[in-house]
């Protein structure tokens, strides 16, 4: 595991040093954006002069697909019995199981089905019980709200971040 680089914490910069090293910062902000921009307006160039084959390729690997799911489909009882995966010289075809999951009846809602389970199988019917922390936090400034959340074992909190927001000039 790679260790983590210690950082250290510098003191007793002058003005003119922040000063230089904030200039320092927004020049090499501004040759990354420089940069970024002239790679994206090539990676746009190369797209545009590669979509027809790319979207040619795309169709071909579609219909490829296709006849190789319907030959699988055609044969999955003879070829597939088994085992789900057959090996073949291009590559392995086969089936998955997909993850269970639960599917409601026609004429049946999740709410309408929870509703029954509740009354005739309670043990499959889940109750969470959570914070809301939003109301807390809504409620922090009224009168005794600070002991009451204290007794609670919470507290509201704010971190303060650092920031540097560059001037930016636009060429148009």
């Amino acid at each position: 595991m790679a260790k983590r680089a210690k950082k250290t914490v510098l003191t007793n910069i002058s003005d003119e040093k922040m000063n230089d090293a904030l200039a320092a910062y927004a020049k090499a902000d501004a040759s990354i954006t420089k940069i970024n921009a002239d790679l994206d307006v090539k990676f746009t160039k190369l797209r545009d002069e590669k979509a027809d084959e790319l979207a040619k390729l795309e169709a071909e690997k579609s219909e490829a697909f296709d006849l190789v799911q319907a030959y699988a489909l055609e044969n999955k009882e003879t070829q597939f019995s088994k085992k789900k995966s057959v090996e073949l010289t291009h590559g392995t075809i086969g089936f998955r199981m997909g993850t269970p999951k639960i599917k409601t009846l026609k004429g049946f809602t999740q709410k309408a089905v929870a509703k029954l389970l509740e009354k005739l199988a309670p043990e499959y019917v889940r109750k969470t019980v959570e914070l809301d922390k939003e109301k807390l936090i809504a409620d922090r400034d009224k009168e005794g709200m600070a002991a009451k959340m204290k007794d609670y074992g919470v507290e509201v909190v704010q971190d303060e971040t650092f920031y540097i927001e560059l001037k930016k000039e636009t060429s148009e």
